[in-house]
């Protein structure tokens, strides 16, 4: 049969084509796969579970507010976020950023998620707080969370239920195990023991100086037997996973390296309802932070065999992603229907925000942000409201009304790490400077000045992941279409002391009255 195509119809035909050509979503083919990283954005730590035919997942933010992220997907690879375990560790300097005090790179670490006789439980340890959390529901997706809290804070642990116990794996080179009291409140006395006095063996020689002693447990009962998983970074080599197998909980246990390739390592196993099994771990990956992947897992012989022909595949027998918008990364107009919270979950603040200093009320269809006290470095400012970047590519941009700012304040857009980014707008002696500026080491550095002479100015980022490039451009606008360059190529680096890949912020803060406010109009965020 022949289609013949004239007219109104053959111009509407041409577009059609174009769109699928230029839209990867419609246009894909019902047989692509998905690829690793499954998530190419900060998703470190992973803990995951499946309840039915739905699976769960929570991982690490660290200084961020609200912390301990919750997500779940069908099918293992397009995830959604449906909440936060907690929104606050404490009220403290530490968490609040008083009085120069921060807690970049510790607040909660790895955490533990299960499903356990109806109720879910997530735990978490802070070295900020020196205390272990555990989280409890019997709904994930809406609550409400009872928490228990106690000290010390058990690192990198693992919850598990056996029978009435319920145990905590932990540790590091050194793996220990514990009972807690039946309401969870605590340890259970006389309860800690050794459960494997050198977990790091099977890739460090005893005597090796050097790398990263066995950590990040995570353990599982598979079959009757017991599985203790594990990453070392032994001295020369790469990340790696160790697997510790026992016919009792109290061992005795045989480990043996299950997968040594890309430095992909951390995490644990989850398997499906047709019967398939994966490892979920991930790859530290620069400057974008730490990246999830998924490698399948054959058994044999009572051992989990991990990855094909000892390698993590690129191609995965799983639906393709359908991107991280709008489920882990979103725009946002900050237009609120009535019933809509303030802020959806793709955002968090850095560290503890103070509620009275922002808005998406004031001014609808806007967020304000206001300066309450004085602060002379952006990393100790409050409220610095952040999204994650994601590779390979993305771009995020905003619009800002500075006609409300006081002499001394600094507003506009960020990339948060230690070596932050900055392009915003001072205020001195009157006078409005769009300024753009680098940190060394947390040490900021003006690069550009330029003065201003209208109340509204556009701003945008854009970051290049692809095979570690880590570089960003920022660009500026005085009417929204046309956009300038501005300062030099931005090099992002991953430092330890913040522990997480780069972040998008808006921020505002004052350096000499407090008082002044900025609007910002939307955020976008796109690949």
């Amino acid at each position: 049969m022949k289609i013949h195509v004239t007219g109104i119809y053959r111009s509407s035909y041409w577009v059609l084509l174009l769109f699928l050509f230029i839209n990867p979503i419609y246009g894909q083919q019902k047989d692509q796969k998905a690829k690793n990283p499954i998530i190419f954005a900060d998703v470190p730590d992973l803990s995951m579970i499946r309840v039915g035919d739905t699976y769960y997942m929570s991982s690490t933010t660290m200084h961020m507010n609200p912390g301990l992220p919750l997500m779940k997907s069908k099918d293992l690879v397009n995830w959604e976020m449906i909440g936060y375990g907690h929104h606050t560790l404490a009220a403290i300097d530490e968490l609040n950023l008083d009085h120069d005090k921060n807690t970049y790179g510790r607040g909660s670490w790895a955490s533990s998620l299960r499903y356990h006789q109806g109720t879910y439980y997530v735990s978490t340890f802070a070295q900020t707080t020196g205390k272990t959390y555990i989280y409890s529901t019997q709904d994930i997706e809406k609550g409400p969370w009872e928490r228990k809290e106690f000290k010390p804070a058990l690192h990198d642990h693992s919850l598990f239920f056996e029978g009435d116990k319920i145990y905590m794996i932990w540790g590091g080179g050194k793996i220990n195990i514990v009972e807690l009291l039946p309401d969870l409140s605590g340890i259970k006395p006389e309860t800690q023991r050794v459960l494997i006095e050198n977990a790091t063996l099977p890739t460090t020689p005893v005597g090796a100086q050097g790398g990263l002693p066995a950590e990040g447990s995570q353990f599982f009962k598979v079959n009757g037997k017991y599985y203790l998983f594990n990453i070392s970074w032994p001295p020369g080599g790469m990340r790696s996973v160790i697997v510790h197998r026992a016919d009792k909980i109290d061992g005795p246990y045989e480990g043996r390296v299950v997968l040594q390739d890309q430095g992909v390592a951390q995490g644990g196993l989850i398997d499906m309802p047709n019967g398939a099994w994966y490892a979920y771990l991930f790859q530290d990956y620069g400057a974008v932070g730490r990246i999830p992947y998924l490698v399948p897992v054959t058994w044999k012989a009572g051992w989990p065999v991990l990855g094909v022909d000892g390698k993590v595949p690129e191609v995965l027998d799983l639906p393709a992603s359908r991107g991280l918008i709008p489920h882990l990364v979103n725009s946002d107009d900050f237009d609120r229907k009535a019933g809509e919270p303030d802020l959806p979950l793709v955002w968090q603040w850095n560290h503890n925000p103070v509620a009275e200093l922002w808005s998406v009320s004031e001014n609808k269809g806007n967020l304000r942000l206001k300066t309450g006290r004085l602060d002379q470095h952006f990393l100790q400012a409050r409220n610095t409201l952040t999204q994650r970047t994601f590779g390979p590519t993305c771009e995020g941009e905003t619009a800002i009304d500075i006609s409300a700012m006081k002499d001394g304040d600094f507003a506009g857009l960020s990339l948060l790490q230690q070596n932050f980014g900055l392009l915003g707008i001072r205020m001195e002696g009157g006078q409005h400077f769009l300024v753009n500026s680098n940190a060394k080491k947390g040490i900021e550095e003006e690069l550009v000045r330029i003065p201003l002479d209208q109340q509204k100015v556009y701003l945008k980022v854009k970051c290049d992941f692809t095979n570690k490039r880590d570089v960003a451009t920022f660009f500026y606008s005085l009417n929204g279409e046309k956009w300038e360059p501005i300062g030099t190529e931005f090099k992002m680096t991953y430092t330890i002391p913040h522990f997480m890949g780069y972040r998008f912020g808006l921020f505002n803060y004052a350096t000499k009255n407090v008082g002044g406010f900025v609007d910002f109009d939307y955020f976008h965020i796109r690949p």
